[in-house]
């Protein structure tokens, strides 16, 4: 009697064990699935808080940030974040979509470097030649992007996504799609018959010698303001990248057309200073030959 009672307390015991033996592994394993299922919820959070403070990262900058794991997780976070990588510095720079702030043209400049709601280089080139009225010439492209763009448009060009025509004596890229190209290119004959006399020349490439000429020795007559007030005038009639293209005919910075043009349009602008106040070069002192 003794001897069976000693077997029913060691089987039940022996099943107490079992239970809390498997209690212990269910707990176990949920523990280490929810650090598993977790993980990825860190990596992200991590990321969105390391962007939305500097607002661009270096893939080793956020590798560090996250604890050196391997590239492909750094990606596959990534992912699903739908992130943006620069298409200048070589694609070197990492953001996400939901900070870049877009412009007109759906570009984004932080500091030097350039994101494009389009992607990288070559899609945003192609993007950009389809949605324009006239094409672009490598040129202008340039200006618009701030990065040379030949070695795209050259790819564009050869794969059928864009199409390359001369015009005058430059080349202008057009969309791949032939109704779209053929209203570019009626636009851009539009565009070069106007008058070089007022300066509605949008291809600086494009207009003749002699208006180029003219042109140039007149603005030589000018002092520095009315020079930049004339370059605004004449990029207010252009319209849109008007700044980039008056500039690069008058040799000139954007940025000075584009501060003439906006003088022009508030009527903010002295009659009596070329320059403001500290402005141009340092002065020096006069040096004397030696005896």
């Amino acid at each position: 009697m003794y001897c069976k009672k000693s077997i029913d307390s060691y089987i039940i015991a022996y099943k107490y064990y079992l239970i809390m033996r498997t209690l212990a592994l269910t707990y176990l394993f949920t523990w280490v699935n929810s650090l598993i299922m977790n993980k990825p919820k860190y990596f992200i959070k991590t990321i969105e808080k390391f962007l939305e403070d500097r607002k661009i990262a270096t893939f080793d900058q956020l590798k560090t940030a996250l604890g050196n794991p391997a590239r492909c997780t750094i990606f596959r976070k990534l992912a699903k974040m739908e992130y943006l990588s620069s298409y200048s510095h070589r694609g070197k720079y990492y953001t996400l979509r939901s900070i870049a702030k877009f412009n007109a043209l759906g570009l984004w400049q932080y500091r030097s470097v350039w994101f494009s709601r389009f992607g990288n280089l070559i899609d945003t080139a192609e993007a950009l030649v389809h949605r324009s009225e006239t094409g672009y010439t490598a040129t202008e492209l340039k200006n618009v992007l701030q990065v040379n763009a030949n070695h795209a448009l050259t790819q564009l060009a050869r794969s059928g996504r864009l199409q390359r025509k001369p015009f005058g004596s430059a080349y202008i890229y057009m969309s791949g799609e032939s109704q779209v190209a053929q209203r570019q290119r009626k636009a851009r004959k539009v565009q070069s018959k106007r008058s070089s006399a007022s300066l509605v020349v949008v291809n600086p490439d494009l207009a003749s010698e002699e208006a180029k000429a003219t042109i140039l020795l007149f603005c030589s007559m000018l002092d520095e303001r009315q020079r930049r007030l004339y370059a605004g005038l004449e990029s207010l009639k252009l319209g849109h990248g008007g700044d980039v293209h008056i500039a690069s005919l008058l040799g000139m910075d954007p940025h000075t057309v584009a501060r003439g043009r906006q003088e022009l349009m508030s009527g903010n602008f002295s009659s009596d200073r070329l320059r403001e106040e500290g402005g141009g070069r340092l002065p020096q002192e006069k040096k004397h030959p030696k005896s």
